[in-house]
Formats: structure tokens, sequence, C-alpha cells
């Protein structure tokens, strides 16, 4: 048993506002604690008021938690130069930074999570606002803090086995330090609610960044006049470029934009949606389609090996780059036997829980203080 060691976590990013990390940074950080009680966690946040979100649904008092306002902006100058001394105050035997943006000057012990690689992958003016030289600039510093966070942890944490061969593919020398700690699902999804009739919606939920390749499910709508595509998400910069899409292929009548909803806002668009869709180009680990086997909604999915993985023969895949190919996987789909799409659906959702992620990512942590 380890007693009396100090491990940090980086919790800048935690919370809905950052998505998918956002969501595994919390769930991590509402069992650990928990789960042990010898071990002294220190949380970074970024400000009182995100600190005071992770604190209201925790244990009042904790004696083996505290908190630390480390109010530095992710991929900033002073992320670099001022956030380690944040973190070198507090004498930390570990130090967990779940996304690649570590401090070079971090001189302690570290585990770092890499959620994905795509910026190695998708590299243009296409995934970008900003002005080509800053684009460049932000790429070529991206591309160097990633690398120096693979060379310096200790342990690297990936949640599926598609991100641990990526990782291998750009860094042969990472292969005896990669871990797959598989993600999690809320169980708001998997709870009963009242069975509503299905009707003709497809279900989008994510941000709208060109790699997320909503644009092939908007080119094939005019060839389902019968269906609406709902879209989940908080507002980002490429939301207009999407209503511009939108009308480029004209079907305003067949989208909405809903905006951000609660899990349980969320589940209740499930139970009524005929499908959800997913037709990224890449993926680190695809948790809304988990999210949505759960609540017993089929998945149509990109044809790409993280969704292969992750979703094994519990969703109708499709071709990204075709919208033929999307149309033909939604008739596809209308021809199956339902139940059966979506039992196999719930049977590989359960292999995928919060909890075990936060065993496994403790007993790595131990193993690395050990």
């Amino acid at each position: 048993m380890i007693v009396s060691k100090r491990i940090g976590i980086d919790c800048r990013l935690s919370g809905n506002a950052h998505a998918g990390i956002g969501r595994y940074i919390e769930e991590l950080i509402l069992r650990l604690p928990n789960i042990n009680k010898e071990i002294s966690w220190v949380l970074f946040f970024n400000n009182q008021k995100q600190a005071n979100e992770y604190l209201q649904k925790i244990e009042p008092h904790k004696n083996n938690l505290k908190i630390v306002i480390a109010p530095i902006q992710h991929y900033t100058l002073a992320e670099q130069l001022k956030l380690p001394q944040i973190f070198a105050k507090e004498k930390l035997d570990l130090l967990h930074v779940p996304h690649f943006n570590v401090p070079i000057f971090y001189s302690g012990k570290l585990v770092v999570t890499i959620h994905d690689l795509l910026w190695h992958e998708f590299v243009g003016l296409k995934a970008t606002t900003l002005k080509p030289y800053l684009y460049f600039l932000k790429y070529l510093a991206y591309r160097f803090i990633a690398q120096l966070a693979i060379f310096k942890a200790s342990l690297i944490l990936v949640p599926a086995n598609t991100i641990k061969n990526v990782v291998h593919k750009y860094y042969p020398s990472s292969v005896n330090k990669v871990l797959v700690t598989k993600e999690g699902f809320a169980q708001e999804f998997s709870q009963n609610l009242p069975v509503k009739k299905t009707k003709p919606e497809l279900l989008y939920v994510g941000s709208l960044y060109p790699h997320k390749n909503i644009e092939v499910v908007l080119k094939a709508l005019s060839n389902l006049p019968n269906y609406h595509l709902n879209l989940v998400g908080a507002r980002n910069i490429f939301q207009d470029q999407t209503k511009v899409l939108v009308s480029k292929y004209k079907v305003e009548k067949q989208v909405s934009f809903l905006g951000y909803l609660t899990d349980k806002e969320l589940k209740n668009e499930m139970s009524q949606a005929f499908a959800l869709v997913q037709p990224s180009f890449s993926e680190g680990f695809g948790l809304t389609g988990i999210e949505a086997m759960a609540a017993s909604l089929p998945v149509i999915a990109s044809d790409i090996p993280i969704f292969k993985e992750i979703y094994q023969n519990g969703a109708v895949f499709f071709n990204p780059h075709q919208s033929d190919d999307f149309v033909k996987a939604v008739k596809h789909l209308e021809q199956l036997d339902r139940p059966e799409v979506i039992n196999r659906g719930r049977e590989i959702a359960k292999d995928y829980s919060w909890d075990k992620m936060s065993f496994k990512t403790l007993a790595a942590y131990k193993s690395l203080l050990n």
C-alpha cells in the first residue's frame, strides 16, 4: 500500500466546456479520491468556479484532497513558463497531465494521456480559422510539445488499441510505456426512460470541426427526404461554416441545431431518434456512440479503425468519403432487426466503464510509485 504519496492531476480542462477530454478528467477525479484515501490528491483547476463545480459533486469534506487554483490558460506561453512552478511547489511524487500540453520545464515524474494524434494526420488550413502563418507556427509548437510529452512521460495512457498503434507509428521508442485504459459512459444513458415511438431523425453529438465530416451527412440528406438531422453540441467556431453547408445542399428544413444538452436531455433525444451518426474521418475513442448504444440507440459510423475497434458488430458502417454510401447505410439499418441491433449495442457498451478505467489508472500510478 502507498502511504502519504502526493499525486497531482492537471484538471484545467475538466468539465463539459472541454468536450470529451473534459468528461474524461471529471470522471477520473470524481472517483480517485474515494478509491484510495491513503494518497494525497492535489487537483489543479483553472479557476474557483471550475473547482466548485467539481466540489459540488463529491463529499463535502475530504482529508486526502487539496485544490490548487492555477489560472493558466492552456496552449499558452504561460503554461510553459509559469505552470511548472505551481506544480513544483506542491512537491508531487507523480503528476498526471491528461492531455499532450505538458509544461516542458516540469522535471517531476509524469503520466500523460494521449487521446489521439489527430493533428499529426490532418494538416492544413481547412482545419483552422487562423491566418496561415499563425496556423503553421501553432502547428510546429504542437508537434514539439507532443513529442516532448511522449519523451518525458514515464507512462502514456491511451483510450484504445488503435490510438496505441498510432502513437507507436509516430514515436516507436514509446512502445514499452503505452497503456490502454478504455473510457466509459454516464449511467444516465443506461437508465430507463419512457419508451417513445422512434421518429425518422438522425442525431449527431459533438463539435463541428472539419475532421468530424458532418458534410457527408448533409450532402446525403437530399436523398433521405423523410429524415431530419439534429445537431447537438456547444457552439464553436465551425458552426457558421456548417450553416453555410446546410444552405449549400439546400437542406435547411431537414437540419436543426439543438445546442448543448444535459445528459438527461440527450438521453431523451436518443429515445426518439432512428440512429446516432458518427461520420468522422478520425477519432480518439467515439464516446457518444457508446452512450447511444447504452441508451438503446443504433449507431451509423464511418468505417475507420477506431470505430471498428470500439463499436465492433454493434454499428452499421459506411465509407466516410461517399454520401451515397451513407444513404445505403441508413436504408440497410431500416431493413435490420432493430431489437437485435439494439441488444448487440447494449452488450458492447457493458465493456466500457469509468469505474474500470479509474481502477486501472490508479494501478498504473502505483506501479510507477513502487
